[in-house]
């Protein structure tokens, strides 16, 4: 399982993770911190990559264009990059058996 983590993550977390998501990237390390969503999703289906943002402009185009890529939507408030990773790590799971459903757009983390 490989993530793209929107601009509204933090960086730190590609390395804070990568021992359950190896090879994931932040979208400034791909060249794509002033992309527009379609650019940064079509980056995503290109490279075989999972969106991972904050933001529910991926979730839209999830249910306008359907899958390939699929996303995960993180929807907490305000919330530190330890909860984040907090997040990410306790749904591990829940994410695998999610990726392993091409028919499923978007799952939904609190």
């Amino acid at each position: 399982m490989r993530l793209l983590l929107d601009q509204n993550l933090s960086p730190r977390l590609i390395e804070r993770l990568g021992d359950l998501y190896p090879d994931s990237i932040h979208v400034s390390k791909a060249g794509l911190d002033r992309a527009t969503d379609r650019e940064v999703w079509e980056y995503a289906e290109e490279h075989h990559l999972i969106i991972v943002s904050r933001d529910a402009d991926f979730n839209e185009l999830s249910v306008l264009w359907g899958t390939p890529p699929q996303v995960i939507w993180i929807r907490r408030g305000n919330c530190s990059t330890a909860e984040i990773e907090t997040i990410l790590r306790d749904n591990y799971q829940a994410i695998r058996d999610f990726t392993e459903d091409m028919e499923a757009g978007t799952l939904v983390l609190f």
